[in-house]
């Protein structure tokens, strides 16, 4: 039976559960365990799907085509373990659930509660899919005296009573202050959070403090005796300079250690922290720099291309050198600004979006990189507007568009209706926003002798996508008469997967989300590839 780990926050919300999930993952894993990840989103959208980057933030994708938290991306990067479908529930998921049984008849005419009816849902969900794990670490979002975590916070109140407390641990992650003005670390705000904790009926077994400084002895104790937590559980996480630290920081406090001693578990074998040494160490040492412009229009919020930072972060980790992210709002960019604004830039990248709001910047800063051989990587929407660009400005086709922006233009990217997916066609439907995506991990072949197949090493690919437009194949030929390459195809050879330029060092677009794969123990070959790139540029 798996043992089941239970993360909840207090007093600020962003203290990082989802990295002190991710690393106490890593340990138990390094010490010989299969641990599981999983997060409970108390908003009541049903996914994150359709909400705005600068709500939100990143939208992750897993191979079975979830639309999810970013902190499923953490997860990943940390433990190695693809997350699905059945590891990331919201509030809006559930009530949707509950209440399309409801509408069946299958309460049988009973009057439906969030007790017993929500919390059962809730409770169903923690421990499917989880029979093979050795670990179920669930975070729970938000923090606790949220309105809506009430359910969730309940929920798990119950399912440690179900299963016997002691295959349930709950960990707590509060805010330690320090306050420069007296000087003084406060341990107030830990002690009210976790009484409103235990008021809701959960009395933490261990407590992590998130501090900028180190939590003197003294505090830790009282937090200790007020809390009713044994000292030995209270742990610090001082602010580290890399999240690559986070493992190797909760290590020395015995984090996992104490996780194990409290399931009356031994370890199997020693910790492996040298990967994470390895990296921190080239993080730290570096000397080289290189710069790589990020060209969006959601860059004002950091964590809205969340994934994509960590790969290119990771690219930089296997050349050995620092990447610097120069951030570029698309949607301000001018003509006149592009020369100046790039002049000291290596590399440049478009990400993935929707909509036309941006695109005339990032149109314009393509042509700047094919014109001036600049390395670029184009990904999903950014490669669509490679080929828009292309098609303006060397085949001429000044009227050439997506049909997402403009309905009258010439379509050289389309909605698209059906594809093929193992075999078998699936139809797309306008009937909500998420009806025409083409999400989760699709196949790709790739050409010989081109440069993506060079930098993958094999010929078919996996690789997940996000999207409901595609590039019009009708078009290839005319493309790579003028040297665009369609380096990659979907196996039936209908959907374009990826473009090259043959006179040019370095021009990539991928149509699907390669940041999604990239792991800091084992950089995605695409980035690592297009830093390399950025790092020959002259």
């Amino acid at each position: 039976m798996a043992r089941f780990i239970f993360v909840t926050g207090g007093v600020v919300s962003s203290l990082g559960k989802g990295l002190s999930s991710a690393s106490l993952a890593y340990l138990l894993q390094s010490r010989g365990y299969k641990v599981r990840l999983r997060k409970l989103d108390p908003y009541l959208n049903v996914d994150p799907g359709t909400m705005s980057p600068f709500q939100h933030g990143e939208v992750f994708v897993t191979d079975d085509g979830a639309e999810t938290d970013l902190d499923l991306g953490h997860y990943e990067r940390f433990s190695g373990v693809s997350a699905k479908k059945s590891d990331n529930i919201t509030t809006g998921k559930i009530y949707n659930d509950v209440l399309k049984k409801e509408r069946k008849g299958k309460y049988l005419g009973k009057t439906v509660q969030v007790i017993p009816h929500i919390t059962d849902r809730i409770k169903e969900f923690i421990k499917n899919d989880s029979s093979k794990e050795d670990f179920v670490i669930c975070e729970i979002g938000g923090i606790v005296g949220d309105i809506e975590s009430l359910p969730f916070v309940e929920a798990i109140r119950q399912f440690a009573n179900d299963i016997e407390k002691k295959n349930a641990l709950f960990i707590h992650l509060t805010l330690v202050p320090y306050l420069k003005a007296s000087d003084e670390i406060k341990t107030k705000p830990t002690q009210h959070s976790v009484k409103e904790l235990r008021s809701i009926g959960i009395q933490p077994d261990i407590i992590i403090c998130r501090s900028e400084r180190s939590i003197p002895l003294e505090h830790r104790k009282k937090i200790s005796l007020f809390c009713n937590v044994d000292i030995k559980n209270v742990i610090e996480t001082v602010d580290v300079k890399t999240i690559y630290e986070a493992p190797i920081s909760f290590f020395k406090e015995k984090l996992d250690v104490q996780v194990l001693n409290y399931f009356k578990m031994k370890s199997k074998k020693p910790v492996n922290l040298n990967p994470w040494k390895k990296i921190t160490k080239i993080i730290f040492k570096t000397k080289k720099e290189v710069n790589i412009a990020i060209i969006g229009k959601y860059v004002e919020l950091k964590d809205a291309y969340k994934s994509l930072d960590e790969a290119l972060a990771h690219g930089g980790i296997e050349n050995k050198i620092k990447v610097n992210l120069i951030r570029i709002d698309s949607d301000k960019l001018r003509v006149s600004e592009i020369k100046s604004k790039l002049r000291n830039i290596s590399g440049i990248l478009i990400p993935g979006g929707f909509g036309k709001r941006g695109t005339d910047g990032k149109i314009e800063a393509i042509r700047y990189a094919r014109i001036n051989k600049i390395p670029f990587l184009g990904i999903c929407y950014g490669m669509q507007m490679a080929i828009i660009e292309f098609a303006r400005n060397k085949l001429n086709i000044k009227k050439a568009t997506s049909s997402e922006f403009d309905k009258n233009g010439v379509h050289v990217i389309g909605l698209i209706n059906e594809w093929k997916k193992d075999g078998k066609t699936i139809k797309g439907t306008d009937k909500d926003l998420g009806g025409t995506m083409r999400l989760g991990s699709y196949d790709a072949k790739l050409k010989d002798n081109s440069l993506i197949r060079k930098i993958y090493g094999k010929n078919l690919i996996k690789e997940r996508h996000r999207h409901r437009y595609e590039v019009n194949i009708n078009y290839k030929e005319k493309f790579e008469k003028n040297g665009m390459s369609f380096s990659g195809l979907s196996p039936d050879g209908s959907l374009p997967e990826i473009i090259e330029l043959k006179n040019h060092p370095w021009f990539v677009g991928v149509q699907f989300h390669p940041e999604f794969k990239s792991r800091p123990l084992a950089p995605h070959p695409l980035f690592s590839s297009f830093i390399r790139a950025s790092k020959n540029h002259k």
